[in-house]
């Protein structure tokens, strides 16, 4: 067997209420979290719960979707005295509140920490309350940030929080639509660690991501249609950080790649991207592909057997869920298709992930079969 080597968060709580119990060294903290969050009053009680136990909390709640770098650079003025930070959120929240951390602790550029291993650190304290079941950021050593239509990440396991906190309470009012774009996202996660061409796929991370589509497949309709329903919401969580664990280690591929331009052309969020081109990235992998996506269908979808009975079940899944499922339901024009296909190119990171290579001529005919 290969040597491998499996990084993850250090510290793991999974429990109702949790969020009101956070416990992090220094009296300064800088909350990181988006407007949405706020109005729904979702991080009043972690936030109470702080002052209460004698902490001073700055709040930076503009976070937007696929956050810019102005954002995050704001985020960072924000918490010039802090001495932890917590993210309380999506992807973008916990993103941003990474990304701060690091600048904060360490001092560094951040141009200068962009790519793999490029962090040197160190950063401040640091706790991520995720709250959708879909980007597993609490427990990976990534962070996404748009710098005009691109995409960049810093990958350094200096990423990874101190603690993670999954409190499913935290997710039972979110809308529907979120609720599935999240949960499709997380199944992205486990599918493409499961089939990572990357030297780093390991036995841990595939073992992660089919417990993740068992849970994430067996409860993503009842979380999209009841909401209410806390053993679902608890699954959808457990499952999203399981394929978080999984891609942090054996990492994603096409489906992302193509799915960066749709959020950094048309601002569409991070999980109905991935959804969008997951079916016709599956497709175009399938001659090379094929036993390792049958492996895992009876993992996602019970009772079904075969690669192609799996990505038929991906499209009847999201349909069921009520998504778009083509790029002209987002009044994507065709005409973009081609500045898309080279925008996608870019991201050489992800690409060389793939189980089939992918040309940039491969990369237009994915997204007109998805159009």
């Amino acid at each position: 067997m290969p040597p491998f080597t499996f990084n993850t968060t250090p510290s793991i709580i999974f429990r109702p209420g949790a969020a009101t119990q956070i416990a992090l060294p220094g009296d300064t903290v800088l909350f990181v979290t988006d407007p949405g969050i706020r109005r729904l009053g979702l991080a009043e009680p972690a936030i109470d719960a702080l002052r209460a136990a004698g902490k001073t909390v700055t709040v930076f709640d503009t976070v937007e979707a696929d956050p810019s770098l102005d954002t995050l650079m704001a985020a960072v003025a924000a918490g010039r005295d802090a001495a932890a930070v917590i993210g309380f959120g999506g992807g973008s929240s916990l993103d941003v509140a990474k990304l701060a951390a690091l600048l904060l602790g360490s001092g560094q550029d951040v141009d200068a920490a962009w790519g793999v291993d490029n962090a040197t650190g160190p950063r401040l304290p640091l706790a991520l309350v995720p709250t959708t079941a879909g980007t597993g950021s609490e427990v990976t050593p990534v962070a996404i940030i748009t710098v005009g239509a691109e995409k960049r990440g810093v990958s350094s396991a200096l990423l990874l929080p101190d603690v993670a906190v999954l409190d499913a309470e935290l997710t039972l009012g979110l809308p529907a639509q979120i609720t599935a774009a999240t949960g499709v996202d997380a199944m992205v996660h486990a599918i493409e660690a499961y089939a990572s061409a990357s030297p780093r796929n390991n036995p841990m991370s595939r073992l992660l991501a089919r417990e993740a589509l068992r849970l994430l497949g067996a409860n993503i309709e009842t979380a999209v249609h009841d909401g209410a329903n806390l053993p679902a919401r608890e699954a959808m969580l457990l499952g999203s950080m399981l394929a978080g664990q999984a891609f942090a280690n054996s990492p994603v591929a096409a489906v992302h790649a193509l799915a960066y331009p749709l959020g950094g052309m048309f601002h569409i969020p991070h999980g109905l991207s991935n959804a969008l081109v997951l079916p016709s990235v599956l497709k175009f992998n399938a001659p090379v592909a094929a036993q390792t996506y049958a492996e895992i269908a009876a993992d996602a979808f019970p009772g079904i057997s075969g690669c192609d009975a799996f990505i038929a079940a991906i499209e009847a899944l999201t349909r069921r869920l009520n998504m778009p499922t083509r790029l002209r339901d987002l009044d994507i024009p065709e005409t973009a298709l081609d500045t898309m296909a080279g925008e996608a190119m870019k991201q050489q990171r992800l690409l060389v992930n793939n189980p089939r290579p992918v040309t940039q001529a491969d990369a237009l005919a994915i997204y007109r079969a998805a159009w």
